[in-house]
């Protein structure tokens, strides 16, 4: 699957363990995990299968978005960037925009 970010501080968070560990502290595992299962998948499809990761459309102010989860209660956020947010498969590009407490 291809995956962008929202802007370039958190491209260079998520891909520097360092940095990530500092920000995030015990989440920067949980989140790297979850990186590495974005970016093994070929669409949202194969993530909606991984029980742990928790796949789900969001409403409110983050309508159109997708959220898996980390260590409670912080989720990443997803865009899809093509695709029918009714057909996961169709999903083949995604945009990181946040990690965040939505609770």
């Amino acid at each position: 699957m291809e995956i962008v970010f929202k802007n370039s501080k958190l491209k260079k968070i998520c891909e520097d363990y360092k940095k990530i560990s500092i920000k995030y502290g015990k989440q920067a595992e949980e989140i790297i995990k979850r990186m590495n299962e974005l970016n093994a998948a070929e669409n949202l499809y194969d993530i909606s299968k991984l029980p742990q990761a928790r796949l789900h459309l969001l409403s409110g102010d983050l309508k159109g978005c997708f959220a898996v989860d980390l260590k409670h209660p912080y989720r990443l956020i997803l865009k899809p960037l093509n695709g029918d947010l009714s057909d996961l498969k169709s999903i083949t590009s995604i945009q990181i925009n946040d990690i965040i407490d939505y609770h």
